[in-house]
């Protein structure tokens, strides 16, 4: 017998609600207790079973990668509103303080930039994406003469990272602290405070070696 239109609605209805409901438990999830939540927890929060999980997102990467889209969404989008700024150094600044912020209540975010062991398919599309972004955040703020002109695209993942870690230590203590370690940072950043660096900036090759390697 063939299967109308009216037989399957419903049946494409359910399967798109239970796939957001996956996605928004799973954010929640990994946002409040990292990327390592299982997938039974996941499944717990969002009122299905672990079957629908599978059926909706094979394995975990596939979830993780559905989680991360928005997330890298609103870094781009960031970097974005940054250029459309007039004043190139409340644009870059601006910039590093959303991203701060997101990673500060989303452990997930964190946790796959700190890692290689998850969400490597979307992480390496949003690097593509995000890279000249940033490195016109970065030239436009020189040009101003307001951001130090031996700053480079390859710190930028640098700052992530130490962020990354000083929220992690102290968010129990003082979850607004990054605010302050993000006000050092800028000051240092600054042309007006800029004396000569003792190491240049790692190249793109050194980079990316770095990210291959993941944390150690």
């Amino acid at each position: 017998m063939a299967t109308t239109a009216t037989d399957t609605r419903p049946l494409r209805r359910d399967a798109e609600r239970n796939r957001g409901l996956l996605v928004a438990a799973a954010r929640d999830a990994f946002a409040a207790d990292g990327i390592e939540v299982s997938v039974e927890e996941i499944a717990r929060r969002a009122g299905v079973g672990v079957a629908t999980l599978y059926r909706r997102f094979p394995t975990k990467e596939e979830l993780i990668d559905a989680v991360l889209e928005d997330a890298f969404a609103e870094i781009c989008q960031a970097a974005r509103d940054g250029l459309e700024v007039d004043d190139a150094w409340l644009g870059f600044s601006g910039f590093f303080e959303r991203v701060f912020a997101l990673q500060e209540r989303n452990r997930c975010l964190k946790d796959v930039i700190a890692s290689h062991r998850h969400g490597r398919r979307r992480l390496e599309s949003a690097r593509a994406e995000l890279r000249p972004l940033v490195t016109e955040l970065i030239a436009r703020a020189q040009a101003q003469g307001t951001l130090r002109p031996d700053f480079t695209p390859e710190d930028v993942p640098l700052l992530f990272w130490s962020s990354g870690r000083v929220a992690q230590m102290t968010s129990d203590v003082a979850p607004e602290l990054w605010r302050r370690y993000l006000g050092l940072l800028l000051d240092g950043l600054r042309a007006s405070a800029a004396t000569p660096l003792p190491h240049p900036p790692l190249t793109k090759a050194q980079l990316e070696r770095v990210n291959s390697a993941g944390p150690r």
